[in-house]
């Protein structure tokens, strides 16, 4: 619970918390739909230029309307709504399932996993170019990527959860996740030394960038969304019953097991289909939880449906910076996403010092 909801006034009863709480939630709902709508325009108003509305209004009345905003702006804009949403989700029910304010999605070696998949696509494409036609390793490069990472993203949690034994203990779970990490990216490595070329494509999808997005990335991101929010919710319960603890979970009738592994099952799969999209987008899976506990704490009921909607909000806003700042150049989203939650880390850090 954040110090804003602890610190509560001694004469304060049940009932008046619980409707300040929700308050809070109710206020933060508006807030982060409010900035959901604020971004999506923004970002339908960020060209080559940078911001502005001007020439987005410009851009509406002129012949190439349906190029630039339908088939350029929007669906990166929208992209990045989406894949922040999975992100926050993910983030989300990582925390929740490890028990631990500090785990994010990438714990798992679903991150590695698609980062040796990326690269393994680009060393074929790259030895297969001497061989066969440029066009043909141009399509590998663009269809084969996407695939790729989300195969080697759910083959890494696969591995974690082989050297795991499955998800039956939690910490067992978290170290095979960090050994997994460890040895794909050193895979990973011995590849880019043995075909240079790989480097440059792993950078650029280590770094994540939202401008490969399009119409059909996007109905499988709003999909997997949808899915992923509908079973989430029959889990929030059981995510309640994990805060307090493994033995009072399991009193409480909860198979710890197999909760445990539809939890991963879920967060691979969120985490697979963003990272995917997007490449590796830094802290969004992480500050998101964090800032709606702070700002609003509640059930996991609550937590989960508003870390995908606070993960939206940040994606999209870091979106923006990253193609306004320095236009007609772009920054990696994932480095302005790093600088950013690395700041509210460092903030945060600060105060509970300072407390």
């Amino acid at each position: 619970m954040s110090d804003m909801a602890a610190v509560r006034p001694a004469t304060s009863t049940p009932d008046a918390d619980a409707g300040l709480d929700q308050r809070r939630r109710r206020r933060l709902a508006l807030g982060m739909l409010a900035a959901l709508l604020l971004g999506v325009a923004a970002g339908l108003a960020t060209g080559s230029g940078g911001f502005s509305l001007r020439e987005l209004w410009a851009d509406l009345q002129g012949p190439d309307a349906q190029l630039l905003i339908g088939q350029i702006r929007a669906p990166r804009t929208l992209g990045a709504l989406l894949v922040g949403a999975l992100l926050g989700l993910s983030g989300a029910i990582s925390q929740g399932l490890f028990r631990n304010p500090l785990a994010d999605p990438y714990l798992l070696g679903c991150a590695a996993g698609a980062g040796l998949g990326v690269v393994v696509v680009l060393a074929a494409a790259a030895l297969g170019g001497a061989v066969i036609s440029l066009a043909t390793v141009a399509w590998i490069e663009r269809v084969g990527l996407v695939a790729a990472a989300f195969i080697g993203a759910l083959a890494g949690v696969s591995l974690t959860l082989m050297l795991a034994r499955g998800a039956a203990h939690t910490l067992r779970l978290l170290l095979a996740g960090v050994v997994v990490g460890v040895m794909l990216g050193a895979v990973s490595d011995l590849i880019t030394v043995a075909s240079p070329d790989a480097l440059r494509g792993k950078q650029a999808f280590m770094l994540g960038s939202t401008s490969f997005l399009g119409w059909p990335a996007l109905a499988l991101l709003a999909a997997g969304l949808a899915l992923l929010l509908a079973l989430v919710r029959r889990f929030a319960r059981a995510l309640d019953a994990l805060t307090l603890g493994e033995d009072s979970a399991a009193s409480l009738g909860l198979h710890l097991a197999s909760v445990r592994l539809a939890l991963v099952l879920m967060l691979s799969l969120g985490t697979g289909l963003a990272v995917a999209q997007a490449g590796l987008v830094a802290f969004v899976g992480l500050v998101a939880p964090h800032l709606v506990r702070r700002a609003a704490p509640g059930s996991h009921a609550w937590l989960l449906v508003a870390s995908a909607g606070m993960g939206a909000a940040l994606l999209l806003g870091a979106d923006v910076i990253s193609r306004a700042l320095i236009a007609p150049e772009e920054l990696p989203v994932g480095v302005v996403t790093a600088v950013l939650g690395g700041i509210y880390l460092v903030w945060l850090l600060k105060q509970r010092t300072a407390s």
